[in-house]
Order: C-alpha cells, then sequence, then structure tokens
C-alpha cells in the first residue's frame, strides 16, 4: 500500500504513476485470445469441446445437457431458494428493472421550416450475449445487471454463456437467470464463448450484442471482435475512490476500500482524506478487517500492490481534480458535503453520494448499473444501460416542394466535393 501527502515534493510524479498504471491484459494474452478466436471460427463446437475440456474440464458431448442448461433448471434452482434469498433477488431484479425502465428513450419524428420531415427510431437489436463468469466471479448480481437491461430495451434473444468447472454451476446464477427471463444459456465460457457468440457455430446461433464481465481473456477477446458484433466496453479489473473526512468511523471506510479489494488481486482501492491521524486510523482498520475475511488472501494481496491512501490539505480544493485524473470506476463521497463536491466531478463510473451511501449497495439493490467503465474510462464512456441493446435509425422524407427548397444546396456542395453522380440524383428530380 502506497501512502502519498499532496504537499511532498515529489507528489506529483507518485500520484501521476497510480493514474498511468496499467493493471490489465499484456500482449501474451492478446496472442493467446487470437489463437482461441480463429480456432472457434474455423472448427466451430468441435473447437468449443476441445477447449471446454481442456479449460473447465467438463466434457461436450452429445447429449444436448452437456451444452445448454434447460428453462427449468433455472426455475427449480429459483423455487429451490431459500425465502430471504429468494426475496433479495426479487427486490433488486424489481429496483434494477425500475431504474432501467426510465432510460428508455423516445422515438424522434418531426417537420422542419422547410416542410422537411425528419426523425429516429430506436429499435432494439435481436439478439444479445452475456458472458456469466463462473469460479471466484459467479455473481447472480452480474447477471441481472445486464441481462435485465436488454429485456427492458427490447431484445428477444438473451443468450447467456457461462462457464461449468467440472459441470458445475452456481445455482443462484440460474435463479438469476430465471428472474431475469433468459432465452438461453450455454456451458461454454472464457475467450471461446466470446467467440462463439460473436461467429455463431453450428449449436450456438451469432449474437448482435455482448455485453458482461469476465477475466483478461474475455476482455481482450471482447476487445478484438469488437466490429463484428458490439460490445458493452472494454473492462478491467475493478477500482474505487474514496474521499472521505475524518467524521467517518475509520471501520466504515475500510469495508468500504475492501469491498473493490476482495473482487480480485489486481482490484484497486483509493483513499483520499484530509486528515494523516485518520488515515493511519482507516489503514489499520483495514488490516483488521482483512484478517477477519473469507476473501482475505485476494483483499491482501489488492490492497499491498495497488492500495493507496493520499492526505491532502483541503478536500473540497484538492480531491475532485485528483478524482478527475483518475476517473475511477466507483467514487464515493464520505463527506458532509457531498452534493458540493459531486458538482465539481466530471469523470466517474457512479458516484455514491453521503456517509450511509457504500458502493455496495449499488453492487446489488440501489437500481443503476453496477457494470461500470475502468481504468480511466470514464473519461468518455458510461455505464451500461439499455442503450447498449437498442440503436438508432435516422429516417428522412421530402415532397417535390421541400426538394426544391434544400436540393440546390446539395448539388452544389457535391459539385465542390467532385462527385457529379451525387449531384445528378439531386438535380434530376428539381
Amino acid at each position: 500500500m502506497r501512502r502519498l501527502t499532496s504537499t511532498d515534493a515529489d507528489f506529483e510524479t507518485q500520484f501521476a504513476r497510480i493514474v498511468n498504471d496499467r493493471r490489465e491484459s499484456d500482449s501474451d494474452v492478446a496472442n493467446d485470445v487470437r489463437a482461441i478466436i480463429d480456432q472457434v471460427r474455423q472448427k466451430g463446437d468441435e473447437a468449443l469441446a476441445e477447449l471446454t475440456m481442456r479449460f473447465d474440464k467438463h466434457a461436450l458431448t452429445a447429449d444436448e445437457s452437456t451444452w445448454q442448461i434447460d428453462a427449468s433448471d433455472c426455475q427449480a434452482a429459483y423455487e429451490a431458494l431459500a425465502p430471504e434469498a429468494r426475496t433479495a433477488l426479487d427486490t433488486a431484479a424489481q429496483r434494477i428493472r425500475a431504474y432501467h425502465e426510465g432510460q428508455l428513450p423516445e422515438d424522434r419524428d418531426y417537420r422542419d421550416a422547410t416542410d422537411v420531415r425528419l426523425g429516429a427510431r430506436w429499435t432494439a437489436v435481436e439478439a444479445a450475449g452475456l458472458y456469466v463468469p463462473g469460479g471466484r466471479a459467479a455473481y447472480p448480481s452480474s447477471l441481472l445487471m445486464n441481462a435485465i437491461p436488454a429485456k427492458v430495451a427490447g431484445v428477444e434473444r438473451l443468450v447467456v454463456a457461462t462457464p461449468t468447472p467440472k459441470g458445475e454451476i452456481n445455482e443462484l446464477v440460474l435463479a438469476a437467470a430465471h428472474v431475469a427471463g433468459v432465452d438461453e444459456m450455454w456451458r461454454v465460457g472464457g475467450a471461446q464463448a466470446i467467440a462463439a457468440l460473436a461467429y455463431g457455430t453450428e449449436k450456438i446461433r451469432p449474437v448482435d450484442v455482448i455485453t458482461g464481465p469476465g477475466n483478461a481473456w474475455v476482455a481482450e477477446a471482447k476487445r478484438q471482435l469488437y466490429g463484428v458484433v458490439g460490445i458493452d466496453m472494454v473492462a478491467g479489473p475493478s477500482e474505487i475512490l474514496v474521499i472521505a473526512d475524518n467524521a467517518n468511523e475509520p471501520d466504515w471506510i475500510a469495508a468500504d476500500l475492501m469491498s473493490q479489494s476482495e473482487h480480485d488481486p489486481s482490484s484497486q482501492s483509493i483513499l483520499i482524506t484530509d486528515d494523516a491521524s485518520y488515515a493511519a486510523a482507516v489503514e489499520d482498520a483495514v488490516d483488521v478487517l482483512i484478517s477477519q475475511l473469507a476473501t482475505k488472501d485476494v483483499a491482501r494481496q489488492s490492497w499491498d500492490r495497488h492500495g493507496v491512501v493520499i492526505v491532502v490539505d483541503n478536500l473540497m480544493a484538492e480531491a475532485p481534480a485528483l478524482a478527475d485524473r483518475l476517473a475511477a470506476e466507483h467514487v464515493q463521497l464520505a463527506i458532509d458535503n457531498a452534493e458540493a463536491m459531486f458538482a465539481k466531478i466530471r469523470h466517474a463510473g457512479s458516484v455514491f453520494l453521503g456517509r450511509y451511501t457504500p458502493e455496495a449497495i449499488g453492487d446489488y439493490v440501489a437500481g443503476p448499473n453496477h457494470v461500470l467503465p475502468t481504468g480511466r474510462r470514464a473519461r468518455f464512456s458510461s455505464g451500461l444501460s439499455v442503450l447498449d441493446f437498442m440503436k438508432r435509425t435516422s429516417f428522412i422524407s421530402l415532397d417535390e416542394k421541400a426538394l426544391g427548397a434544400i436540393g440546390p444546396a446539395a448539388v452544389a456542395l457535391a459539385e465542390i466535393e467532385g462527385l457529379p453522380a451525387h449531384a445528378a440524383s439531386v438535380k434530376v428530380r428539381l
């Protein structure tokens, strides 16, 4: 864990190093993924069977149940949940659905001053693929966050690909698939699953958009296949920036920081505060908490390698600029005047306002999507929304009078650009 103080002579150098640190895939991963994509594209289901056995020790055979999870299995998993778990899943789904329904865009259809009819129509993509990780990152909340916006958008075919190591799958993930209304669920993971969703195989029909988190190989496959298929974003390791004053209980802030560190050894948790003694108290609280976590090995690696504590003189004067340079996935403002600081922050995936708004509430039940830009991409991109599953088609309609009003300008521009057929296609109608 690194401690920085904004008044130190080398602060700018040290902070710039944190900002520019890339905790993502290297060229070896890129080369491996390229080979996997080529293998799936050339050999289809045969490649999927070979790669699934190699990486997940799961045999994809002539038995269809080894390939695909039936909707009845998802329903059975939901019905078998303890009442408390079922209520939690339903509550999360209802809140996520309600928030995303408010994102649906409106079509536009109007006539301008020259009586030209103009507008745009929004439609959902036909098919979307959702990647749901297995193993450590088998989170039903991620399935809800990806699947529900797709259904709200109007996607007709919703396909999940998820690895099932040695044939095993998280029952909560199956239950979440039932709640979200998933149409197909395939027992395939890794870069090979992304390739199958993008290009299609004998069994798996291709989709139009792929979303969902994954490891470095999954993220790299999405990056390489963008253009063949739409993607939500290239996501890296999770991150949180907590801006907190000394009025917070240190163990509260320690838990907030660890809520990201426990995700992955490459995750990053950063604290900015204006009290050096308080910073030390939070660091002590982190050490105590880590020792108690079932995820302590991962959290310890993340905190030791990537954790940062920054002490500034004045939070309101200094923290917003530092936050904008970090452009973090999650920014938590555990201060009295959270709204005032929020107004000064431009770059953040999602912002959590006030001492009683931990980032973890956004992971599950708040409503806004928890699929957010990482690796400083909040400078130019947003979290997952219904718009990631929709496209806008513009339309234009002119009658003879309207063409007479604006057509001559089009002819002139076409002739200036040296495109006589463009000019002719307008001119012959005038």
